[in-house]
């Protein structure tokens, strides 16, 4: 089966959508692979497998590889005599900005370009952690209290310590931050203010237990990957997820029982339906005295969460046979020519 791997972007996980295209890569090999990396300018290039490497990336050498352009259902490689056109079906693995707030999606639902990926509306709820907590409510399902700050506004936190400082739309633990004591406030906002102009401040609760649980829609059912406890020291921060992007072993399910094991699912289930579907998510929760909260929605996970799933390739073909059509609006120009004939035109 043909597939081609979108990756990239313009974001400050730019990199960590690399490693996650060369694992992927590795845990897809029954596949027909095709590579598509979008540069930090936005052009897109057609890498051939063998140059799917990171020195590949980072030396530039990138450049000199086909350059595609969209047109209405494909890709499009210009030549000097003639143009190939590629009728791709594509997964989108762009972390953070272009690929998981709405851009790609906007740009492949534009284009008639088939995807597994978050559409738009998925995407605007689950980057902006500010809009999963609106979400979460109205859903009914529960979230740590928060409250918000702007770069240009006061440094005024009403939430007690210890407390957790992380931008409103970034992932990967990049600019997180727990701070113990009011001396580090201040550094703590300067760093998320580095990535974003809003942030989020939710209460710290020291040894919290967190579990991460993958899934995607098959029609009327929804597969559920198993359900992990990461192994964390005070938070998952960027060098454990990082390296999370990377693996491709499989790890052990979380010690719980069959009654919470259905409890996270039943929650999932409520957060996937009528908006993600197309898309292989994460749901990270914490567990606080038996009562399951959303941290975040990971709309793409780290390598697709593959080491999640016990076959991986398997649910990549059935989230193809189950992609969502796009309804179409019917346009006839009835309305126009009603209007000339009435004016005699």
């Amino acid at each position: 089966m043909e597939l081609a791997i979108l990756f990239g972007g313009a974001s400050f996980e730019h990199e960590i959508s690399i490693v996650s295209a060369i694992t992927v890569k590795e845990k897809l090999s029954s596949f027909d692979l095709k590579f598509i990396f979008c540069d930090q300018d936005h052009s897109f290039y057609l890498i051939e497998a063998d140059n799917m490497m990171a020195k590949t990336f980072a030396s530039g050498a990138y450049k000199k590889m086909p350059r595609l352009t969209l047109d209405i259902g494909c890709f499009v490689q210009k030549k000097r005599l003639r143009s190939d056109k590629y009728s791709f079906k594509v997964l989108n693995l762009i972390h953070g900005a272009d690929g998981e707030d709405g851009t790609i999606a906007s740009l492949f639902d534009f284009y008639k370009i088939s995807y597994i990926g978050p559409r738009m509306a998925a995407s605007v709820f689950s980057y902006d952690k500010r809009y999963t907590k609106w979400l979460a409510d109205a859903l009914g399902v529960k979230t740590l209290p928060y409250e918000v700050l702007f770069s240009d506004g006061e440094r005024k936190i009403k939430t007690k310590l210890p407390f957790i400082i992380k931008p409103s739309r970034l992932g990967s633990s990049i600019g997180v931050s727990v701070v113990q004591e009011e001396s580090q406030i201040d550094y703590a906002l300067d760093v998320a203010f580095e990535f974003d102009d809003s942030v989020i401040v939710e209460p710290f609760i020291d040894g919290v237990k967190e579990y991460n649980l993958a899934g995607y829609g098959a029609g009327d059912e929804i597969r559920y990957s198993m359900i992990e406890e990461p192994q964390k020291d005070v938070f998952l921060d960027f060098d454990k997820k990082y390296l999370d992007f990377s693996r491709s072993t499989t790890v052990s399910a979380a010690d719980i029982d069959d009654a919470a094991e259905e409890k996270f699912r039943q929650v999932f289930k409520r957060i996937y339906r009528n908006l993600f579907d197309g898309a292989l998510i994460r749901c990270d929760f914490f567990m606080i005295d038996s009562e399951i909260y959303i941290n975040e929605i990971n709309p793409i996970p780290g390598s697709m969460s593959n080491y999640l799933f016990k076959n991986f390739e398997a649910a990549i073909i059935e989230l193809l046979e189950n992609l969502p059509v796009r309804r179409e609006a019917g346009i006839d120009y009835k309305y126009i020519h009603t209007i000339n004939a009435v004016k005699g035109k």
